[in-house]
């Protein structure tokens, strides 16, 4: 039962948050289907239980708009069980990746067996970021080291900094490299995003180290710091298991940093916030980044599709995020619009409508691919 909290209002999801843990295990727990079973398929378990399984679940299980009441937040915050389950995740992470780098250097596995095996434990680091984005959100010194942690088995460290000092700052705008474009499709998106997160990260910390009178090179260069400590991490395990364990680390972490791009990709598609008379940007509000109260996969990621609230107020913990009826919404959890975002022209079918609706065909409004802005009328449909 959940804990009741001040106003006879209780968490239906308390205890539901811990899925984020099992998250972290899925590969484990395929390496020991594919164990008991013989059979190849379970070492491919992870992404045929996120991608097949998560979207079944959340068209099952459905939706949750209910919000907790303003009253309950500040006792909701101050619970230290909602920060545990968060905690919990990271050792399970690292659990999995030590286990898979053991797996992949000793046992002998045939080639689609150690891609499966590569593939699911980069699933799962890949969702690990987000837990690394909810801690990195925190102003705990222990929670920012343990987000840097967290990254660290993808080598997405510079996320750290860029997520927050530079994609909150710039969200839903052309200048944004993790804000995707109207028209853009995920593998154009991929690459500007990846080039861009990494040039946003190091200018920022550039300036922030200049700002101290610190050098570029100091340690406190919160990219540099994150950064160094997946080199440590992937010799450590080389060290331990031996040199076929390397591919494999190579492979987890390509695979799951650009899960965390394809979440990028469907979070802000082609919305776009206004510029205001003195030339800045209007303040970032819930209809700046699309949402999803699907049960699931929001449990499974720590809240992370109540996007809408999230980049509102950034700051407010996982638990206490609020849908608003104003925020566009996605049709499927993350999962399913992973997919979607897979295939471009399903991409594009599903999703250019609902760009158009929000801005009722007014799409000098969007946050539109160059190429294409330059043909679309000042008002209209594409």
């Amino acid at each position: 039962m959940s804990k009741l909290l001040p106003g006879a209002w209780r968490d239906g999801k308390r205890y539901l948050w811990l899925l984020g843990i099992a998250a972290m295990a899925l590969p484990m727990i395929g390496g020991v289907l594919a164990e008991r079973t013989g059979l190849s398929l379970f070492w491919w378990f992870t992404p045929l239980f996120i991608y097949l399984g998560v979207p079944l679940l959340d068209a099952l299980v459905g939706e949750d708009r209910n919000n907790p009441p303003d009253a309950v937040v500040p006792a909701l915050e101050k619970d230290r069980y909602y920060r545990w389950a968060v905690y919990a995740a990271v050792p399970f992470e690292y659990a999995s990746l030590i286990w898979g780098a053991w797996t992949a250097a000793t046992q002998s596995l045939a080639w689609w067996e150690y891609l499966g095996l590569a593939i699911s434990v980069g699933m799962a680091t890949g969702i690990a970021i987000a837990i690394a984005h909810e801690l990195g959100h925190k102003t705990d010194p222990f929670e920012q080291w343990l987000a840097k942690i967290a990254l660290a088995p993808t080598g997405y460290g510079h996320f750290y900094s860029e997520h927050n000092r530079g994609h909150h700052v710039r969200v839903a705008t052309p200048e944004d490299p993790a804000s995707s474009r109207y028209g853009e499709s995920f593998y154009a998106f991929l690459p500007r995003t990846i080039a861009g997160g990494i040039r946003s990260a190091i200018a920022i910390e550039k300036g922030r180290m200049a700002r101290r009178g610190l050098s570029f090179w100091s340690w406190r260069n919160d990219v540099l710091n994150a950064w160094a400590m997946t080199p440590v991490l992937f010799t450590a395990l080389v060290l331990a298991f031996g040199w076929k364990a390397l591919p494999f680390l190579l492979i987890q972490a390509v695979y799951g940093f650009s899960l965390l791009e394809v979440v990028n990709y469907l979070e802000h598609y082609g919305l776009c916030r206004q510029k205001l008379p003195g030339g800045r940007y209007e303040r970032c509000q819930p209809t700046h980044s699309w949402n999803s109260n699907h049960v699931f996969s929001n449990v499974f990621l720590y809240g992370l599709e109540r996007h809408s609230d999230h980049h509102a107020n950034p700051l407010r913990g996982y638990e206490a995020l609020r849908h608003f009826d104003g925020s566009p919404q996605l049709p499927n959890g993350y999962a399913g619009m992973i997919l979607l975002a897979y295939c471009p022209p399903l991409w594009f079918a599903v999703m250019n409508p609902k760009v158009r609706a929000h801005y009722d065909g007014n799409l000098s409004l969007a946050n539109v691919k160059p190429s294409l802005r330059a043909r679309l009328p000042l008002q209209g449909a594409v």
